[in-house]
């Protein structure tokens, strides 16, 4: 959609589809009037039968949602997928603000034209600022299958997500929705929407969910910033990227946490599959491993440590800052350790993806999932970051991850999803076959025995008609 009339012409923003009873569509999308206020906006398919959907009616009687008293006119967007209510309404959620608190008011309709404000909000976290593209769904507490956006009941969990302009990350929190008064309440308040959980602890932003009805899965997509200059931006003649789309599913296993993996469809495009059989890397070493091109690949990774050097070992600190420590390069008894990605042949250029096992001295352990930018790239104007967060690792559990690289995107997952990064790189040497993929291990006081599978990866067909 264009912005065309006065209440979208200083922008077309995020919006969300939904279905109907009758399989019609409908979009609800956040408009920027002529007076620059965020206002939500109803539009219809122009022609149900394209499956791409590439043009919009917008409603004549658009505007159908103004800030309400009480609310910023800049402090009101991105309408979510609605839902049901037991009164048989629908029933949507809109981020907003109230000083430094972050909220999602809510808003019941019969026919997306009318709309009435319930009284509070969804739910909101003092502290963190402005919510954008709210999401609110429901994850099967006993299936491996996706669950429509209106279903609810014992064996449901809700997820409540946010985007928080602030510091431009995706947080989100497990609870349990009141579908009658229209509230949310987190399982753990002490990592609330906000202040606790991310989808992806790297470049990651500005997500959305929708519900696959035909595969049954909740899938989500988000949005790659580029973090290089504007400069060269313009010289490229674009910007930003979107991530491979991810299924969501409560962890059954922990139930704490969700767990996002790349869709399935994403290894129709492995060919050429190499496998590395119990791979020793001492402390301080590095080992390469032959793939031939490293541009594109889909690793899959186990790393055995002997747990009885772990056990023997005293503890000092059982935490670890992935962010704030010296990344790859700083050494600790049991870790830095994991793959080298888009590196040369001098590792000059290289994107560390790693584990770092904390140990305090009461012998309890905190397993950390990492990513060092700073030597990712030597093009002199690009923000070289680290990333990171823990990772819950069970009893029994070997330390697993699997990392998608395509060129200048590396999207990593470990423990099954439990934890997730992503990083967009700009590497000048690591580039085509002069981009290569190592084994590294920093710690110093344990060896590691890595499993690999690792596949070339064929560029995606994409099918415009």
């Amino acid at each position: 959609m264009v912005g065309d009339q006065w209440y979208d012409i200083n922008g077309v923003w995020t919006g969300s589809a939904t279905f109907l009873p009758d399989g019609s569509l409908i979009m609800l999308y956040t408009g920027s009037t002529n007076e620059s206020v965020q206002v939500q906006n109803l539009a219809y398919p122009a022609n149900p039968s394209d499956h791409l959907l590439r043009k919009w009616v917008k409603y004549e009687g658009n505007p159908v949602l103004v800030p309400p008293p009480g609310i910023a006119k800049k402090d009101f967007r991105d309408p979510t997928t609605a839902w049901t209510t037991p009164e048989g309404k629908w029933r949507i959620t809109i981020g907003s603000k109230v000083n430094k608190t972050g909220i999602s008011l809510v808003y019941d309709t019969v026919d997306f034209k009318n709309f009435e404000l319930l009284e509070g909000v969804l739910h909101g976290v003092p502290g963190t600022g402005m919510w954008e593209c709210v999401d609110f769904y429901p994850v099967s507490k006993v299936a491996e299958n996706g669950l429509d956006t209106s279903e609810n009941g014992p064996a449901v969990k809700h997820v409540l997500k946010s985007s928080l302009d602030d510091d431009r990350n995706d947080y989100y929190a497990l609870g349990t929705y009141d579908a009658l008064n229209g509230k949310w309440v987190p399982d753990n308040p002490t990592i609330d929407v906000g202040i606790g959980l991310r989808y992806d602890y790297g470049n990651f932003y500005a997500s959305k969910t929708f519900y696959d009805q035909e595969k049954k899965r909740r899938v989500l997509w988000a949005w790659i910033k580029e973090t290089d200059s504007e400069a060269a931006d313009i010289c490229k003649g674009w910007a930003s990227l979107q991530p491979i789309p991810r299924t969501i599913k409560f962890d059954k296993k922990t139930g704490s946490n969700i767990i996002t993996w790349p869709v399935a469809e994403v290894e129709t495009l492995r060919s050429n599959r190499v496998e590395f059989d119990k791979v020793k890397v001492n402390p301080g070493s590095i080992v390469p491993l032959e793939v031939g091109s490293a541009a594109q690949l889909d690793i899959m990774a186990e790393f055995e440590v002997d747990q009885k050097v772990l056990e023997r070992i005293d503890g000092s600190n059982g935490t670890y800052d992935c962010i704030n420590s010296g990344g790859s390069a700083e050494r600790g008894a049991f870790g830095p350790f994991g793959l080298l990605v888009l590196t040369d042949n001098g590792l000059s250029e290289q994107t560390p993806i790693y584990f770092y096992i904390a140990k305090d001295a009461k012998g309890n352990f905190n397993t950390f999932f990492c990513n060092d930018l700073t030597r990712s790239s030597e093009a002199s104007d690009v923000h070289r970051l680290m990333y990171g967060s823990t990772v819950p690792v069970l009893q029994g559990e070997k330390l697993t991850l699997r990392t998608l690289v395509d060129h200048s995107i590396v999207e990593s997952f470990a423990q099954g999803g439990r934890t997730a990064i992503t990083s967009r790189v700009y590497p000048t040497k690591a580039i085509y076959e002069d981009a290569k993929l190592y084994l590294f291990n920093n710690a110093t006081d344990i060896s590691i025995t890595a499993t690999l599978k690792i596949w070339q990866m064929d560029s995606a067909n994409i099918q415009s008609t």
